[in-house]
């Protein structure tokens, strides 16, 4: 079950599967050399994958799609995209529940030059948390 994304592209709430995620938009422009299309970044993770080898899951039975390598000066690099970046979701499609080759497929088709993600990261959840924290209710 996905909400509408909001016009604010860094700290909305998103609710992808069960739980709620603070996310965030990127769009990356892919660049083109030849007839590749470039992201600048890999994945890891998937359902098929052994969730225990992935080095962004804490409790190691995360099975996402997580942001593995970025390539410095790259499209993504320049879009935002960082390490440790969890994908929830390519071009509206929910990517929490997809094998390492349906994300890739997802990331890599030919016809789109552009790639619009939402993403989660532990830094937007602990911004939220801390800003929560320091600012009393009115």
């Amino acid at each position: 079950m996905s909400e509408q994304p909001s016009n604010d592209s860094v700290g909305q709430r998103c609710q992808i599967t069960r739980e709620d995620f603070i996310c965030q938009r990127i769009e990356i422009q892919k660049l083109r050399e030849g007839e590749n299309l470039i992201l600048g970044f890999s994945i890891g993770g998937g359902i098929d994958q052994d969730p225990g080898q992935n080095p962004f899951s804490e409790d190691k039975s995360d099975k996402g799609i997580y942001v593995t390598r970025i390539t410095p000066g790259g499209p993504a690099e320049v879009a935002g995209l960082r390490i440790g970046d969890k994908i929830m979701q390519v071009n509206g499609w929910d990517m929490t529940m997809v094998t390492h080759d349906q994300a890739r497929k997802k990331l890599t088709k030919k016809r789109e030059d552009v790639v619009r993600l939402l993403i989660t990261r532990k830094s937007l959840e602990e911004a939220v948390k801390h800003s929560k924290g320091s600012h009393p209710r009115q």
